[in-house]
């Protein structure tokens, strides 16, 4: 029996990052508003994730802000002191999340099961999600919706992006051959990010095909660095606009392209959301579980062979969240193989 037969007053969402797995959860949300509009939402989430949800329509955004410390809870308690939902879906197993369970008052605290779960969540919670058979995180996420009593369907996304955050995006892109491939070479960690010389080689490729190219990604050192490197190697000039972005212009960017390449990463969870073919790099997560869920079928992923050479087992006989430990996994990615991925997505999607 689901928790819900009619649509309750008011629902807490706890998930405070990262960005793509908000995005992730930004689906099942969503389907929850499709079904109960008149349910009353709030949402806990970090600062940074803050920029891409603070204005979905009809979600309280509270901001829980993990630099702070204690201090950081304290303000979010005092925040919602008030308030008291009819269910908390605690979306994230890790315990500075579940800390802030505890001053937060809902009847029902629906958190992950034996399986899913980690970091002792299961003693901040009262309801426990069956784990579906998908091992996917989104998945995961979905379960929750249909514990609570709504009708699951395919996910779709609706984050808006304002005029200004557009019209930025239009005029970074060419409009001369509807041919724009941004690629975001790097993720915040360093482990999971391919090599220069690898980009240089699918770029070479899409210039050839006559695709105009434009490297995104954050400020963060690693990506500055990667990014400097990959234009060192390169025959052509490319836009490079790492850095250069605010996180919404980034979604915004990434909506406008026809094709996006980036490693698992944000990004690539907001290309899926914004309905953008993007190939994913794999090779430290399985990509059955964190790829971009749309476009499974886009993966470049060396996981299998990585994790075989690691344990010297198949990931059949792993646990779905095994990680793969050595750092140069990622050089296993050959450029003859993300050529290919992109070849088969222009003619998949009509590019």
């Amino acid at each position: 029996m689901p928790l819900f037969t009619s649509a309750p007053n008011s629902l807490c969402i706890l998930r405070l990052s990262a960005i793509g797995d908000v995005c992730n959860t930004i689906a099942a949300v969503q389907m929850i508003q499709k079904q109960w509009p008149e349910t009353k939402i709030t949402w806990i989430t970090g600062k940074l994730e803050a920029h891409l949800i603070g204005d979905l329509p009809n979600i309280n955004v509270v901001v829980f802000d993990k630099k702070l410390g204690w201090k950081g809870y304290t303000q979010l308690w005092k925040t919602l002191k008030n308030e008291r939902f009819d269910a908390l879906l605690h979306m994230q197993y890790a315990l500075r999340a579940s800390v802030a369970t505890l001053g937060i008052k809902a009847k029902y605290k629906l958190g992950f099961d034996k399986e899913r779960s980690n970091d002792f969540q299961t003693l901040f919670t009262n309801y426990k999600v069956p784990s579906p058979q998908k091992p996917h995180v989104l998945d995961g996420l979905i379960a929750f919706v249909k514990e609570l009593g709504v009708n699951t369907t395919n996910p779709t996304w609706d984050i808006p992006t304002s005029y200004e955050d557009n019209a930025w995006a239009s005029s970074q892109l060419s409009d001369v051959n509807n041919k724009n491939l941004v690629i975001v070479p790097a993720a915040s960690k360093a482990y999971k990010n391919w090599n220069a010389q690898g980009y240089a080689d699918v770029i070479h490729h899409a210039q050839s095909q006559g695709w105009t190219i434009t490297l995104a990604g954050s400020p963060a050192q690693v990506e500055i660095d990667l990014a400097a490197n990959i234009e060192s190697l390169l025959n052509a000039p490319v836009k490079n606009l790492v850095g250069k972005s605010s996180l919404k212009e980034m979604l915004a960017l990434l909506k406008q392209a026809n094709l996006v390449i980036a490693p698992d990463t944000g990004p690539a969870h907001m290309a899926n959301a914004v309905n953008t073919p993007i190939i994913g790099l794999y090779a430290h997560h399985n990509p059955d579980r964190t790829c971009p869920y749309q476009y499974r079928d886009y993966v470049v992923t060396v996981y299998d062979e990585a994790i075989k050479a690691e344990t010297g087992k198949d990931k059949s006989e792993l646990s779905w969240r095994t990680r793969v430990q050595d750092k140069q996994a990622m050089n296993r990615i050959r450029s003859e193989q993300v050529i290919a991925m992109f070849d088969k997505a222009v003619i998949d999607f009509s590019l």
